[in-house]
């Protein structure tokens, strides 16, 4: 007579459970959709606030899919990562209620014998961990709001890592006032761009820190002068990276250099930037001379060794590099086109890369179209050749050093707009519709 009642019972607290859930989730989702429109860093963006509320929703839907795409897939798309962060924030979660001096403390525990060496080293090494740690125990204090609901996490971190395409488009907008509709699309449409970075992982938070450095340096070098607000946000920029992604801390200092070195020189900003990186390289290969610590060649094939020796579904063969200048000249063309060509059509194995492939042919046109139709009178400000400079550093980073497809398509979304909307506002699609529309016409007369 009680199992039924136990049973009817259940169900009705598993009922009550789910319904709190939704009506938390709907409540939040107003509540941030109403904010993106009122704070002034996202109204000042000069989008309406409905333009404003869509960008936040396709970050949210991307972030739900995201979270979709690693329950039912995540195996196969290499995708089991957000979950395994959203478990332990949990345990984080209950630490954070019960010992909050614990949970802050711990983030600077260290048991390993050589402390704090192993800068960018992938495994036992303090820097290795709090990429994670960091990460989680941020997931620990959104619980605290969501009471540890996976797509309630969604909307919050949605909400905070739209302020990196915000920053972002608020700079390109000034450099291309004329083609705003092109520089709206391509900061916030690039699908990986846009699922990478919306999905509870640690990517959206990396391209914050790269937003808020471009943001007040471009800012700042405009008006010529840096404020502390200024001074602070780098700062913050600089820290992110250097907890989450050390390694790309070593490729943004010679780009961020050689654009404050460009902008205040008055030799063309090419070879301000043609002279930082070639001594840049030279200090690469050379640095582990004036001491062991700076082999920096020795560090990319460790990180090679490290990725070759995991297993995963989007594995593919690569030739091992060697620490020698040689080596990494011989492998550049692989390290070009694992990183900026890859997935090729062949190697479509499920939904995710299907569309990355997809997508890499689509963005190849677009780089197809501004070599036949770029805008004439296009200048190499510093600000641009920064951009790019920096984006095939960090596609050569991942060239020489990843040989996972999936891997390889999260961390290249970073660096897309900074690729993409410089292509897409320096084209004359105007133009374009003429050419088509002349052959069409042609045709038609035949």
């Amino acid at each position: 007579m009680l199992e039924p009642l136990w049973i009817i019972n259940s169900i009705l607290r598993r009922l009550n459970y789910y319904c709190l859930e939704h009506l938390l989730f709907a409540a939040y989702l107003i509540l941030f959709a109403w904010l993106v429109t009122k704070i002034n860093f996202f109204k000042s963006a000069g989008l309406t606030p409905s333009q404003l509320i869509i960008f936040f929703l396709l970050k949210v839907m991307a972030g739900i899919f995201y979270g979709w795409i690693g329950v039912y897939y995540g195996e196969l798309a290499q995708m089991i990562d957000t979950w395994g962060f959203y478990h332990l924030s949990l345990n984080e979660y209950e630490l954070l209620k019960t010992n909050p001096q614990e949970f802050f403390t711990t983030l600077f525990k260290n048991d390993y014998e050589h402390g704090y060496e192993g800068f960018l080293s992938g495994r036992n090494s303090w820097w290795n961990d709090i990429r994670g740690t960091l990460f989680i125990k941020l997931l620990a204090i959104i619980n605290l709001f969501s009471f540890g609901h996976y797509y309630i996490n969604v909307i919050f971190y949605s909400f905070i890592t739209l302020i990196g395409p915000i920053a972002f488009y608020r700079v390109m907008k000034d450099i291309y006032p004329t083609k705003k509709i092109s520089v709206l699309l391509a900061c916030f449409f690039i699908p990986s761009f846009l699922y990478w970075t919306s999905g509870i992982h640690k990517d959206g938070l990396v391209f914050i820190a790269f937003a808020l450095i471009i943001y007040h340096f471009y800012f700042s070098l405009k008006e010529k002068r840096f404020s502390w607000v200024s001074v602070l946000s780098i700062l913050l920029g600089l820290v992110i990276i250097l907890a989450l992604r050390n390694y790309l801390l070593i490729v943004l200092m010679p780009a961020l250099f050689a654009w404050v070195l460009a902008n205040k020189s008055a030799l063309k900003p090419i070879k301000v930037f043609s002279a930082v990186y070639i001594l840049g390289i030279l200090f690469f290969f050379t640095a582990r001379y004036i001491s062991p610590k700076l082999d920096f060649p020795g560090s990319v094939v460790a990180k090679q060794q490290e990725f070759l020796k995991l297993k995963g579904s989007s594995a593919v063969p690569v030739d091992e590099i060697s620490p020698t200048i040689f080596s990494f000249i011989s492998n550049i063309p692989q390290a070009f086109s694992l990183s900026t060509l890859r997935p090729y059509p062949s190697d479509v194995k499920h939904l995710l890369s299907l569309a990355a492939a997809i997508e890499i042919n689509l963005l190849i046109l677009v780089f197809v179209l501004f070599i036949f139709f770029k805008r004439k009178g296009i200048t190499s400000t510093p600000f641009i050749l920064f951009c790019l400079f920096l984006s095939f550093s960090v596609l050569f980073t991942i060239g020489y050093t990843v040989n996972f497809l999936g891997a390889i398509v999260r961390y290249r979304s970073l660096i897309l707009p900074l690729l993409i909307v410089p292509l897409v506002a320096s084209i004359e699609w105007k133009r374009i519709g003429k050419f088509f529309n002349g052959n069409i016409e042609i045709k038609n007369n035949v």
